[in-house]
């Protein structure tokens, strides 16, 4: 018979859940109202407060399993789940003051829901953390361990393989693959090559498997409906791992056309209009408030520059912004004066003679940017988001690089993903676009939050720029 534990973990995981939950409650509730009550101090029954969990723990067990805390830890990412327990309990901590609110209880300790939350927080990570290590060290040991069978030799049942090599704590053994195509005993990484697709017909039956990852290559796929039926009928659990992950994205986007899927090829959060709107927000506020801030530094670099020599103050350069149409991005003017031609034909490099001596200082602290923040005002830029190049270099990069236009789906940004993980200046593009992509599939307010507070801490000093 096929194992499938998951639902017996899952049962157990809520009611461990639910005793740290009450033995945190308890806890805040002793050390605020036994340990720390001040003489005089007026308080409810303990009845009052205990009868609270009746509502508390079945609240946080419906809401860890909405934020999916719930769901196998073989994939699961540790660090999600310790943001979704953050999530979880900081929801609960509002609704709890608001229901206090509402119901007129002045006497129900507010410090009390406050301790929960952090005694709460605490708890449940180390718990599941304590899980996870348990898990693991099974796993190692031959237990827990799911088998898998790969029906199909591509792109994507390598790059399967290496993941499940790479993360032993998931606890997959690959028994072999199966392929009309590729020889039988042909090896990759160990796993092996077995037979042909035919033998899951005899396979099977036998119900030795405990998953079955249809990894076939784009041009087999005219038996993927034949080989999902039969995986089906035996019972057996079935995924679908597509052989085209370089053009459709890990998270797409999908529709529901009167019940005909669609999937679109990029999930762009930001062609969404409440999501467009509150950036736009955010950049024009933003901007006028660096504007103020650093006016006192934009004036010194203005007379910096005006006493190093003739030229102007403010370098104007044509880029490529959002939609492909080009803008006058502002810069502070940190190299000779140059004729255009000249000025377009490749990147500073480093001990660049074109450099003047304050622009050197202007780039290494990326001073010289400051004036983009008109550019944000304008709409011409973001705070955040990919950093706009030069039209030729546009025209270049968009027949060596795959998926290097996407970027201009959406605004050209002052920082981003890429510049804060130390991609900037005379570095690789390639993996410049893989962050940038990243950014514009899996936008939201917090990771521009995320992006701007990196940039401020980390994202000033430019070792890269010449």
């Amino acid at each position: 018979m096929i194992k499938d534990n998951q639902r017996y973990l899952n049962r157990l995981h809520v009611v461990v859940d639910a005793v740290v939950t009450i033995i945190s409650y308890i806890a805040a509730w002793w050390l605020r109202i036994v340990v720390f009550q001040k003489p005089g101090e007026g308080t409810l029954e303990p009845k009052v407060y205990f009868a609270a969990l009746l509502i508390i723990v079945p609240f946080y067990v419906a809401m860890y399993s909405a934020l999916n805390l719930y769901k196998s830890k073989r994939y699961s990412s540790a660090k999600r789940e310790f943001f979704d327990i953050i999530r979880a309990n900081l929801i609960g901590l509002l609704i709890f003051f608001v229901a206090l609110y509402i119901i007129n209880e002045p006497d129900f300790s507010r410090s009390v829901v406050f301790i929960f939350c952090i005694i709460n927080v605490a708890l449940t990570i180390l718990v599941r953390k304590g899980i996870r290590v348990f898990l693991r060290q099974i796993r190692k040991k031959g237990y827990n361990v799911k088998y898998i069978v790969l029906v199909g030799y591509s792109r994507a049942a390598e790059e399967y393989v290496d993941r499940i090599l790479a993360n032993p704590q998931w606890g997959y053994v690959v028994r072999g693959i199966l392929d009309d195509h590729i020889p039988a005993g042909t090896l990759y990484r160990g796993v092996k090559v077995v037979g042909r697709v035919d033998n899951l017909y005899y396979i099977l039956p036998e119900n030795k498997l405990d998953e079955i990852a249809i990894t076939l290559s784009l041009e087999d796929y005219d038996r993927l409906e034949e080989i999902v039926g039969l995986c089906e009928k035996s019972g057996v659990h079935t995924k679908f791992i597509p052989d085209y992950n370089s053009v459709i994205p890990s998270r797409p986007y999908t529709e529901d056309l009167s019940g005909l899927p669609v999937i679109n090829i990029r999930r762009v959060p930001l062609t969404n209009t409440l999501n467009w709107i509150v950036k736009r927000g955010v950049d024009i506020i933003g901007s006028c408030f660096a504007l103020i801030i650093f006016s006192p530094i934009m004036l010194i670099a203005t007379i910096a520059i005006k006493a190093s020599g003739d030229g102007p103050v403010i370098f104007k350069q044509e880029r490529v912004g959002l939609h492909n149409k080009t803008f006058q991005m502002y810069k502070f003017r940190t190299m000779e004066v140059q004729k255009p031609q000249e000025e377009s034909k490749a990147w500073t490099v480093k001990n660049d003679p074109r450099v003047t001596k304050i622009g050197k200082l202007l780039r290494r602290t990326s001073m010289d940017e400051l004036p983009q923040f008109f550019n944000i005002l304008k709409g011409d830029m973001s705070l955040v988001g990919p950093r706009p190049e030069r039209p030729v270099f546009v025209d270049k990069f968009k027949e060596e690089i795959p998926r290097y236009m996407i970027k201009h789906q959406v605004r050209p940004g002052l920082t981003g993903w890429a510049q804060v993980n130390g991609y900037r200046g005379d570095t690789s593009i390639r993996k410049r676009i893989d962050c940038d992509i990243y950014y514009i599939e899996n936008w939201t307010f917090g990771f521009d939050i995320k992006i701007l507070f990196m940039t401020i801490f980390k994202g000033f000093i430019n070792k890269n720029a010449y």
